[in-house]
Order: structure tokens, then C-alpha cells, then sequence
């Protein structure tokens, strides 16, 4: 979709040439806002008329449907109440506005703020109207014909909000990237295809893609990551993104995506119903692809590495089976007691690999554990971290971007369920505290650096009618890296670093 930013006032807004009109209207001074244009301003006088009658609740999301109202070119208008005016409630409003909008396939629609609005208003105005009009198209060509072609977002003041439109366009780009590799089939979305994706991204500004095979990944020693694969006809690939906005001396940051482009659950097998939905546990890779398409877009100064071990989980005679040990690229020995609990097989092989980068924190994403969509449901995404300002970060960013997480404990003794006979590890525990004995797992391979762990089992798709990816987490990730650019060479970043690379010199 075309973005644009142009400065409107409702006056200007009511001569718009565009198919659909969507005008936001805040409750909180309301009236003062209003009053001195009513007598000329049509839309104004539209907005005032309806709040008085009571047409136009303050609730967020309420709406208003007119069609060819006097004074107005548009043919259709639709008046959103966007309640207190916080950045919730304009989200709230658009994706209600812009869901009731497509129904007539509108090619241009406009979106254009009654009152001031804030920076934070307008990238949840950009990230919500693209979310609400977001079309899957790469085995279903044919959607794209109804989709929103271009959106123009009027505010009263263009230059002044100009950053935050840019900001929020790009990321929306990343989203929509995420999106559609998420809702790709598993036989469109094979690790050699992910691969391809992510060279392309080698192709834009700044950025470099190394793509390891299967004969690497065993020479590397990465055990764990390749038993994960051995059961499937499609080879593994280790992709390895490099973005460079900031000096080579300066450590990066190192984002490791969870790529099973599909999940039988191995020997373990699942259930058939909702299997098809394990073309979603990818989605941990898909996010790390979508931060690299925005990055390019904005080039913040910052380097940040992406790591995405890729692979199917299948079964044939040559499957991991439970009772099999393999030895991870740390060299510690795990007993695999469940082939459904692979996901952090292979992400325990990238964590250790990211320990090269001398990494100032690394970050995994990933689809781990049904347990943490008990805990949270679909709302927050799950959140672990051995470093209280990484983690704080992390939710800072997520409550800025609106891509909430929640932060779970690593108490030590959580471990104690992984505890094996057989190996230095198993990788389950019991069914009690799922989601927090799965980050303890690979809490054990991250001793040489700042570590957070996202489980985004519950956030990154939804399920029933409106099945599909949601892009999450890539907002936040976004959110957390450019504050984390804006915040370079302060005394508190260099910290952690130093830590790091301490840690790793005695490893």
C-alpha cells in the first residue's frame, strides 16, 4: 500500500478526492476544538450535530456511516470516535473504521484527524489502518483486487509528524513482510525459500546474508540443529543477516528467529486438528526477516545480526527419536525426551553461535510453547531475560509500539525438571510452568551475554475466522532497536557490552 502524510484540516478534508473519507474524532475537547470552524466547516458541523444527538458515542471504535453527505466530495464518510484520544483508542477506532471502509473496495482512502494529533496517534493510526487492510496474496493472487491501493493520512501539521509517519510506514513493511512468509504454506515456505527471502533482503541497503547448508552446520558442530532435521527430504539452511548502521567496532545487537517452516511434532507426533497451523512456527524467523526490511528502510545507526536456523520437523526411519542424546555446538549432551520440543533444539545451536559477535545483547523469537498461550492467551507475548535492563527495554519498547509482552520468572529452580541421567540436560521438563522451564533450557547456552527470550506461541497468529500471521513481534523489536540507536555511546549501554565480552573470554 502507498502511504501518504498530508496536511489536512477537516475544512480542507471535506474537498478530498478519495473514495472513502474516515474522520477521527476525539472526545476530550471536543467541543473547543470544533466551535470555531462549525459555521464553515462542514465535517466540523457533521461531528458536533451527531455528538449531540448521541449518534456518536466517545467509546473508541464507535462509528458513524454517511454516504454523500452535503459539503462533502467524498462519496462515502465514516466518523470514528476515538474515545480519550490515546494511541489505544486511535488503533482501536481505524481498524474498526477501515474494516467497515473495504467493504465497498475502495481504491484511496483517506484518514484524517478532527483535532491535534500526537506522534504515538499517528504510528498507531499508520500500523492499524495497514493491519485492518492487509490482503494475503502469495497463493491467493486474486484478494489483491479489493485491496486498499493507496492511504492518505491527514493530520494539521505534516512536517511536524513527518518522522513518526516514516517510522511507522517502514514498520509496516516489516510487519507485512512477517506476514506473509508466516501465512505461506509449508511447500511455499521451505528453509531453501526462506533463504532465498532473506538473500533478497541481502540485496537492499546495508545489509549482508550468509546462507549455510547442512555440510556447514555439521562441520560447525551444530548437533542439536541438525538431529532436528535429519527426519526431513528438506535440507536445513543457517541463515546468518548482517545490518551495519554504526562503526564495525561497535557491538550489535543479535535477534535469533525460530524457523521450523513446518512442525509434525517429529516421532512425537501431534494431532491432526489445527496441524495445519504449524506452517505458523516459522513466525520467530519471519519477525527477524520483517526487522530487517524496516531497518533498511529507516537506517538507523546500530548493527544488528539476524540468526535464523531453519528446518522442517518430519518423520522417516532416519527421525530423532525420544531417548536420543545429541550434543549441541556448546558441547553440552541433550536428552530428547520429546521430538516436539524442537524448537529450542535448534535455537540452543544459534545462541551459541551469536557468542562470535561479541553481541551487546541478543534477543530469540520464537513459536515454543503452547503453555505460554495458556499463560497469556494472545494478548502479551511472553517475556525472559537474564538482564533487568534488557528485559525493562524490551517492555518499554512493546508498550510504545503497541506489541505488548509480560515478563516471567527464570527462578534457578525451575531447572530443576530438566535434569537427565543420560546427558547434561533433557529438553522437557513436566507439564508445570511450561513456557518458563523452555526458556530455562536456553537460558543455559546465553552465559556470555545480555539474553531475552520472546515466546510469541500466542501472538504471532490467530486462529478461527480471521486465521492468519500478525507480524507480532516485529513492532516491538523495531521500537526497542531504535531507542536502543537513539541511546548509543551513553555510559549505560557500554555496561553490558564489556560484560559480554568478559563472560565470554571465560567460557
Amino acid at each position: 500500500m502507498d502511504f501518504q502524510l498530508k496536511t489536512l484540516s477537516t475544512a480542507q478534508a471535506a474537498n478530498e478526492k478519495t473514495d472513502a473519507l474516515i474522520v477521527l474524532f476525539a472526545e476530550s475537547g471536543s467541543t473547543e476544538s470544533l466551535s470555531k470552524s462549525i459555521r464553515s466547516d462542514a465535517l466540523a458541523a457533521l461531528m458536533e450535530d451527531a455528538r449531540k444527538a448521541g449518534d456518536l458515542p466517545a467509546k473508541a471504535g464507535k462509528l458513524l456511516a454517511l454516504y454523500r453527505p452535503a459539503g462533502v466530495t467524498s462519496p462515502r464518510v465514516l466518523l470514528a470516535s476515538t474515545g480519550d484520544g490515546s494511541a489505544n483508542a486511535v488503533r482501536t477506532a481505524v481498524v474498526a473504521a477501515v474494516q467497515a471502509a473495504k467493504v465497498q473496495a475502495p481504491k484511496r482512502l483517506t484518514i484524517v484527524f478532527a483535532q491535534e494529533a500526537t506522534a504515538s496517534a499517528v504510528r498507531a493510526a499508520v500500523l492499524a489502518a495497514a493491519d485492518a487492510s492487509y490482503v494475503y496474496t502469495t497463493t491467493k493472487p486474486k484478494a489483491d483486487a479489493r485491496s486498499i491501493r493507496q492511504l492518505v493520512l491527514g493530520v494539521p501539521d505534516a512536517k511536524a509528524l513527518s518522522s513518526a509517519f516514516a517510522e511507522a510506514s517502514a514498520t509496516v513493511a516489516g510487519i507485512e513482510l512477517a506476514k506473509e512468509w508466516g501465512n505461506r504454506p509449508g511447500n511455499h515456505s521451505t528453509p531453501t525459500l526462506l533463504a532465498g527471502a532473506a538473500q533478497e533482503l541481502g540485496r537492499l541497503p546495508r545489509i549482508q546474508c550468509e546462507v549455510l547448508g547442512p555440510k556447514e552446520v555439521t562441520k560447525l558442530g551444530m548437533g542439536s540443529f541438525a538431529a532436528v532435521a535429519q527426519g526431513s527430504s528438506e535440507p536445513l539452511r543457517f541463515i546468518v543477516l548482517r545490518y551495519q548502521g554504526a562503526a564495525k567496532s561497535a557491538a550489535p545487537v543479535v535477534l535469533v528467529g525460530k524457523g521450523i517452516t513446518f512442525d509434525t511434532g517429529g516421532v512425537s507426533l501431534k494431532p491432526a486438528a489445527e496441524m495445519d497451523e504449524m506452517k505458523f512456527d516459522m513466525c520467530g524467523a519471519a519477525s527477524v526477516l520483517g526487522v530487517f526490511r524496516t531497518l533498511a528502510e529507516l537506517k538507523p545507526e546500530i548493527n544488528v545480526v539476524g540468526l535464523i536456523p531453519s528446518c522442517e520437523n518430519m518423520n522417516d526411519g532416519k527421525a530423532l527419536k525420544p531417548g536420543d542424546v545429541v550434543t549441541s555446538l556448546s558441547g553440552q549432551t541433550i536428552e530428547v525426551l520429546n521430538t516436539d520440543a524442537e524448537g529450542r533444539l535448534i535455537l540452543c545451536d544459534a545462541l551459541s553461535y551469536a557468542e562470535r559477535f561479541a553481541p551487546a545483547a541478543v534477543i530469540d523469537i520464537a513459536t515454543l510453547t503452547g503453555a505460554c498461550v495458556i499463560a497469556l492467551g494472545g494478548v502479551r507475548s511472553g517475556l525472559f531475560s537474564s538482564d533487568d535492563s534488557l528485559a525493562a527495554a524490551l517492555s518499554a519498547a512493546g508498550e510504545q509500539s503497541q506489541d505488548p509482552c509480560w515478563r516471567l520468572p527464570l527462578d534457578d529452580e525451575y531447572g530443576e525438571g530438566l535434569k537427565s541421567n543420560f546427558a547434561d540436560v533433557a529438553n522437557i521438563a513436566g507439564r508445570a510452568g511450561g513456557a518458563i522451564t523452555a526458556a530455562k533450557f536456553l537460558q543455559r547456552f546465553t552465559s556470555a551475554f545480555p539474553w531475552a527470550h520472546l515466546d510469541i506461541a500466542g501472538t504471532a497468529w490467530k486462529s478461527g475466522a480471521a486465521k492468519g500471521s500478525t507480524g507480532r513481534p516485529v513492532g516491538l523489536l523495531v521500537s526497542y532497536l531504535l531507542a536502543r540507536a537513539a541511546s548509543a555511546g551513553a555510559p549505560a549501554e557500554a555496561a553490558p557490552r564489556k560484560a559480554a565480552r568478559k563472560a565470554r573470554a571465560t567460557t
